[in-house]
């Protein structure tokens, strides 16, 4: 029987994974509807806890004063890029003239933004509990505190570079960076989730060696991470050419992205083959109600809607609804195959003699 401790941990464990998950749909919320410096500022929004409503609540010289504190800000993050030897990316950061560009107050886009403020600081607060839930397992597996512990230092860490994403105006590669520090942040909780899990639970046992299939799994999530990634720098591209052309042409946005976008849709074709073969492989070896092969059908579902979306995306002129689900499935799809991936490790095997 799982002591009323760590059933409290596993609940709790669930529930972030579900509200990060939020999170990231918010975030994508927030991209995709252009609101990502909706809050000029950082941690409160036009230095404000609860933000304006109308720009009469903010002073005549609102838009000099949150340039002039962004630039002073990038400057001292410059400062420590240089000292950490990474001088092209301070100078970049220092010469990037969208910076100097002015926010126009636009209530719509600060509240969404703020809004995923507020789901951010809602998962903090919820690492924060798995943390002083975690001590349950001081005697028995301390690898869970450890790891509680480190991933509240890492939002913590994800909480100020997302502050530098604002004062960077959104520079694409602070953004890709952002966005994998999520996937950090989920696999610890996914890996915490499954552990604490698994220390109750009948070890599972099958015939045949499951060596390929761990290999074909962790190819998969491999081959995910990319996807993620240059699904990013084709947004980062998007972003670019929309500010290029004024916001107009909106249908002739995904054609003038280039090789990353051909890329991007080639290598999905790749995921779904590889993700076809895990499925086959999964169902040939569990049965019935078998958690791996819950998981595996899982999969199978988010890809198909992965794809569905990004057919919307690049069909229908980029619709704001289709890019956030795409962002969300994506790192679903990750979380899930991470989660497989723990399964079948986890799984002991023998082989027929007779």
């Amino acid at each position: 029987m799982v002591p009323k401790s760590e059933t409290r941990f596993i609940r709790l464990n669930l529930i972030t994974i579900v509200v990060t998950l939020l999170l990231i749909l918010a975030g994508g919320i927030v991209r995709s509807t252009g609101s990502g410096m909706g809050c000029p500022d950082w941690p409160k929004c036009f230095d404000q806890y609860i933000p304006p409503t109308s720009v009469t609540q903010l002073p005549p010289d609102y838009k000099e004063k949150y340039v002039a504190e962004r630039v002073a800000k990038n400057e001292r993050f410059a400062k420590t890029l240089d000292k950490m030897g990474k001088g092209h990316l301070a100078d970049s950061i220092r010469h990037d003239e969208s910076i100097l560009v002015p926010e126009t107050f636009n209530a719509a886009k600060t509240w969404t933004e703020y809004i995923n403020r507020l789901m951010g600081a809602t998962t903090g607060f919820l690492l924060l509990g798995l943390v002083v839930f975690s001590f349950t397992y001081k005697g028995k597996a301390k690898r869970i505190i450890v790891l509680s512990l480190l991933n509240l230092v890492v939002v913590g860490f994800q909480a100020w570079l997302g502050s530098i994403v604002v004062s960077t105006n959104l520079m694409p590669w602070i953004v890709t960076v952002h966005m994998l520090l999520a996937l950090v942040i989920l696999g610890i909780l996914v890996y915490t989730y499954n552990y604490a899990q698994q220390l109750h639970k009948q070890e599972t046992v099958i015939m045949g060696k499951l060596v390929w299939l761990k290999a074909l799994i962790l190819l998969s999530i491999v081959l995910s991470i990319i996807q993620i990634v240059l699904g990013t720098e084709v947004r980062e591209a998007i972003d670019a050419i929309s500010k290029q052309m004024l916001y107009n042409g909106r249908s002739t946005w995904v054609a003038k992205v280039g090789n990353i976008f051909s890329y991007h849709r080639d290598l999905a074709m790749l995921v779904l083959i590889l993700n076809i073969v895990v499925y086959k492989i999964v169902k040939d070896k569990f049965s019935g109600k078998a958690t791996a092969l819950r998981v595996g059908s899982s999969i199978g579902i988010v890809l198909i809607i992965q794809i569905v979306t990004g057919l919307l995306l690049s069909n229908l002129a980029l619709p704001p609804y289709a890019q956030a689900m795409h962002i969300l499935f994506s790192t679903l799809l990750f979380s899930l195959q991470y989660y497989l991936y723990l399964l079948v490790y986890g799984t002991s095997t023998y082989n027929q003699r007779d």
